[in-house]
């Protein structure tokens, strides 16, 4: 198995590393899931975490948004979290990045699935959503939102650089990455092309029951692993408001305690608690931006909350 950092705590005695010519071919790498990628990426250093680095220079904070499951809202999250920052401060650049390869949903539910990349001297253009808000995702160079993606992990790997390295983002303040669930090749290579990009940390989405919080845990030992900072765990779909009679209802029950007890245990940040409004859930869907329309959505309201805890742990970062 060949490793992601410098000093790594989970791998065989005779792991050759990824700076090795034997990575991914010696003996200890057989069986390892990382192998292909290793075997197929350059010896020594890969150039492209020099590119990254170099273009994400003006980029403030960069986070990953990460579960440990499917299910639980991770990408509807990052777009509300996205959405948040922007309209929080009209002169801050906030852009998502959509790293989930084969099920891309940034450009739905941002309301530019339709919208194409153009390319310049600079790179990439991301879309842009509003003044202050852009994304880039694989769904906008495929010719139909229908068409799988069928693609082994070394060519996520490249797809991921060139997301990285070749978008013009421009100054940014926050750059928010949807990832997939788990801890698989895409988590891989975004955290060893940004290791040496001022990465500020993961935000971790869960649903209240253990069967989600038992996946979490592993996202979150996978952080320590690869010495990614956990800025806080953001538990959705905590409980159910009827927009009828307003009555409050456990879809999910939380028999455990929940993401917040969860957290106590693991030593780290709990954010804060997401309502499940369909309402919220539809204009997701649609696209539509529910900030500025449902302003009184308990939703909202809570969203709020857990936006100003992140900014304040991005920016006792940089103190």
């Amino acid at each position: 198995m060949a490793s992601t950092v410098e000093n790594p705590t989970n791998i065989p005695e005779h792991c050759p590393g990824t700076d090795s010519a034997n990575a991914g071919k010696a003996s200890a790498c057989a069986g390892c899931p990382n192998q292909q990628i290793c075997a197929s990426g350059p010896a020594g250093p890969d150039p492209g975490i020099q590119l990254v680095k170099e273009r994400l220079e003006q980029v403030r904070n960069k986070v990953l948004v990460l579960s440990g499951k499917g299910g639980v809202g991770k990408s509807t999250v990052t777009a509300m979290l996205s959405r948040s920052l922007a309209a929080r401060d009209k002169d801050s650049n906030v852009a998502v990045l959509d790293i989930d390869i084969c099920g891309p949903s940034q450009p739905r539910v941002m309301g530019v699935l339709n919208e194409q990349v153009h390319q310049s001297g600079s790179g990439w253009s991301p879309v842009y959503v509003d003044d202050n808000l852009s994304v880039m995702s694989i769904g906008f160079l495929l010719s139909s939102p229908d068409d799988a993606v069928i693609w082994r992990g070394p060519k996520k790997n490249g797809m991921i650089r060139q997301f990285l390295s070749e978008v013009d983002w421009g100054n940014l303040d926050y750059l928010l990455m949807d990832t997939p669930p788990g801890t698989s090749d895409e988590h891989l290579s975004a955290s060893t092309y940004l290791s040496q990009a001022g990465l500020t940390g993961a935000v971790i989405v869960t649903t209240p029951q253990e069967v989600a919080l038992l996946d979490v845990r592993k996202e979150i030992d996978f952080c320590k692993k690869v010495k990614i900072r956990v800025l806080g765990v953001v538990e959705n779909m905590s409980i159910f408001v009827c927009p009828c009679c307003k009555r409050l209802s456990e879809i999910f029950p939380a028999t455990t305690g929940g993401a917040k007890k969860m957290c106590e245990e693991l030593n780290v940040p709990f954010l804060g608690s997401l309502p499940l409004d369909p309402t919220v859930a539809r204009y997701c869907d649609e696209g539509k931006d529910f900030i500025s329309e449902l302003p009184n959505s308990p939703v909202v309201q809570a969203l709020g909350e857990i936006v100003k805890k992140l900014v304040t742990v991005c920016e006792s970062r940089e103190e």
